[in-house]
């Protein structure tokens, strides 16, 4: 079985639920790497403790020193690392920062199955499939728009295009209504004219 790789460059993304992965872990197996650089001393318990539930399969790794682009090469030397010494294993650059595509895009002309993600919520198995009920339906909604976190879309219209594409822009729009409306119901949002706020 192949092993996917996430590997988070925690100075340029921080990720807000880490147990989504374990969640969807059934048939397999996630190795989390968290890169945290020098002058980051405080990591959020919440993160700790979503951490800990992987055991051996996940861990932190510390820049040994600072400077410009000092965590990108760290994580560059895991990915070239791990990516030889599994050449079936999948890897997921979570971070927005575009200097990885050049390298990204020469690992996959050697074979090697990388991708950069701006979150995890971009992670293919996080995105929302085709599901037998609307409640079920909603609850992949918020795990996504959880894992977004302040990139949640603020606007009726950004919300519905990205439910569907979430669905693979398949949807009409009775069940985006649908969808909207249940995460209103839900009080999960509330419809401000045009706007949509998150409820607590």
């Amino acid at each position: 079985m192949s092993t996917h790789y996430v590997l988070i460059d925690y100075e340029n993304v921080q990720p807000k639920n880490l147990a989504a992965l374990k969640d969807d872990a059934q048939d397999r197996t996630f190795r989390i790497l968290v890169f945290v650089g020098v002058n980051q001393t405080r990591i959020p318990r919440d993160l700790v403790f979503e951490m800990q539930a992987f055991g051996g399969d996940a861990e932190y790794i510390e820049a040994t020193g600072s400077g410009k682009n000092a965590l990108d090469f760290h994580i560059a030397y895991y990915l070239g690392k791990l990516a030889r010494a599994g050449a079936d294993d999948q890897f997921h650059v979570v971070s927005r920062d575009t200097g990885f595509d050049p390298l990204i895009r020469h690992l996959q002309a050697e074979g090697i199955q990388v991708e950069r993600r701006k979150g995890l919520f971009e992670i293919p198995w996080l995105k929302v499939g085709d599901t037998d009920s609307l409640s079920e339906q909603l609850d992949k909604v918020v795990q996504n728009f959880n894992l977004q976190g302040k990139s949640r879309p603020r606007r009726v219209r950004t919300v519905r295009t990205t439910i569907n594409n979430l669905f693979g822009k398949g949807l009409s729009g009775e069940q985006l209504d649908a969808l909207v409306q249940g995460l209103v119901e839900r009080k999960y949002i509330a419809v401000e004219g045009e706007r949509v706020r998150y409820t607590p």
